[in-house]
């Protein structure tokens, strides 16, 4: 009796997890569905990095958000931009925070860094957060490099990430001016 019951509790428990899991998605973005889903894309130095809590009475206790300030200009407009990117997770002090597995890296968030972040709108991040949530997380933030040559490269991801493959960052200004919604 025992030995059943352990076992219908088992399979019930991997039912369970089975039904979470077929909820969840992983949403594959090549460079035009970035740009239909971003307000803005911005190339620029991230100058400032702050981590928040939210203590909410319905969404609960202890959300932390993170904003990475980015000092540049669009990539849409040319226009200059300094615009908060902000994530879910990250710590406000060594003790307080939550770490998230689709954050940019420790490295990727670095002030200095030189950077592409694609961004849009978000009412409500959770918490009753409003702000430019960086669009896919981990996967709407590249870095930046300067070849031999001297021309900025921006990182590609590898398939699946709008920019897969490495690319000079002019020309990848040249297809977001294509790709971007026009105003109406």
């Amino acid at each position: 009796m025992k030995s059943s019951l352990h076992k219908l509790l088992a399979t019930g428990a991997v039912l369970a997890a089975s039904a979470t899991l077929a909820w969840a998605s992983i949403q594959r973005l090549d460079l035009a569905a970035m740009m239909k889903a971003a307000d803005n894309a911005v190339v620029g130095t991230i100058t400032h990095k702050e981590t928040i809590r939210i203590d909410h009475p319905v969404a609960g206790k202890e959300l932390y958000f993170t904003a990475l300030t980015i000092e540049g200009h669009s990539l849409k407009d040319d226009s200059n931009v300094t615009v908060d990117v902000w994530f879910g997770g990250g710590f406000v002090d060594p003790e307080h925070g939550v770490h998230n597995s689709e954050a940019p890296s420790d490295d990727d968030q670095k002030i200095g860094n030189h950077v592409v972040a694609f961004y849009h709108w978000e009412p409500n991040m959770g918490g009753d957060h409003a702000g430019n949530a960086l669009y896919a997380w981990h996967g709407g933030l590249y870095r930046t490099f300067e070849a031999r040559s001297g021309k900025t490269i921006v990182q590609g991801r590898g398939d699946g990430y709008a920019i897969p493959a490495n690319i000079e960052l002019g020309e990848l200004t040249k297809q977001i001016k294509v790709l971007a919604p026009q105003p109406k």
